[in-house]
């Protein structure tokens, strides 16, 4: 009787494990992402009008004084050799230069939109600061830094390309990270 009530129990605790698991799936759409992971925004950030409308804006704004038309930062050459599950680190990764190198030596400019969308890309990042990746990296840290490259050769221009490109990174993050 014993050894019929551990198998059961057994049996039961499995049973309990799968459907937990089943269920953390379909919380996160079916996802193959560990549980635990880091790298992840929530729907609800992106779903914000107000500062939405803001990052466009203020893109927008810069888009008008950048008179390079001919390079992209962000667009398909960026997550080349990339698999789609690094897609939200190497978005981290390119949105932290962004505020650091980009964002703040130009903070002075495109007000008043500039420091609302520095300060909620500011909080996506904090939100990002423990995603981290367990393969190797070097296919996006390679990518990372064409862009930085690229952005520090074209100099201020490079910046302000980069600001005006802040919805593509806005919409990136977006389907990379939720």
């Amino acid at each position: 009787m014993a050894a019929l009530q551990k198998s059961v129990n057994s049996s039961l605790l499995g049973a309990l494990a799968a459907s937990c698991l089943l269920i953390a799936l379909w919380v996160q759409g079916g996802a193959a992402v560990p549980i635990g992971s880091q790298c992840r925004l929530a729907n609800s950030d992106f779903e914000q009008p107000y500062i939405t409308n803001r990052t466009f804006m203020l893109a927008g704004e810069a888009s008008l004084a950048d008179n390079n038309t001919d390079v992209r930062l962000i667009g398909d050459t960026l997550f080349h050799g990339v698999n789609k599950g690094d897609h939200c680190y190497l978005m981290k990764e390119v949105l932290n230069f962004t505020l650091e190198e980009v964002l703040l030596p130009q903070s002075h400019r495109f007000q008043p939109y500039m420091q609302e969308v520095e300060s909620f890309l500011t909080k996506l990042s904090n939100r990002l600061s423990q995603c981290h990746i367990n393969s190797d990296d070097q296919h996006i840290q390679r990518n990372v830094q064409n862009l930085k490259d690229t952005v520090k050769k074209l100099g201020e221009d490079g910046e302000i390309k980069a600001i005006g490109e802040l919805n593509l990174l806005f919409i990136a993050l977006r389907d990379a990270c939720i």
